[in-house]
């Protein structure tokens, strides 16, 4: 009785164990989404100097393919930056990680350029993701 208890442990501590590192290696902390329509469109969502300093962003899609034209972050200092992403993220899928120029920089706020893949008026969901 007490090997079973020790192995049905055993294996609930591996399953944590791969999980939770499958959650790590996605990372990053949660900035924010958008519900983007099905035609071309520019979207912004407000990020604010208070969340802290970021290096990179991501960029994972949810219900429907999103085609990327570009995004512009606007940096807390006033500077901005043009991200030249031309990539077609299908749903589930995400961006590479996005390096930031400049090293970790706080972000007032992020627009982005697509086209929606969606069908009887879903609209595809963009979440956006920073590292530290």
């Amino acid at each position: 009785m007490l090997k079973r208890s020790f192995f049905a442990v055993a294996i609930l501590a591996a399953v944590f164990v791969v999980f939770g590192s499958e959650a790590n290696a996605q990372g990053g902390t949660f900035l924010g989404a958008r519900t983007v329509p099905d035609r071309s469109d520019h979207d912004t969502l407000v990020v604010g100097s208070k969340r802290g300093y970021f290096r990179r962003l991501q960029f994972r899609v949810k219900v429907h393919g999103v085609d990327f034209h570009k995004v512009k972050v606007h940096y807390g200092n006033g500077g901005s930056e043009e991200i030249d992403l031309r990539d077609r993220i299908p749903a589930g899928g995400q961006t590479r990680w996005i390096d930031l120029n400049g090293g970790s920089r706080t972000i007032e706020k992020i627009e982005f350029w697509y086209d929606a893949v969606t069908t009887r008026g879903r609209g595809a969901k963009v979440n956006i993701w920073g590292a530290r």
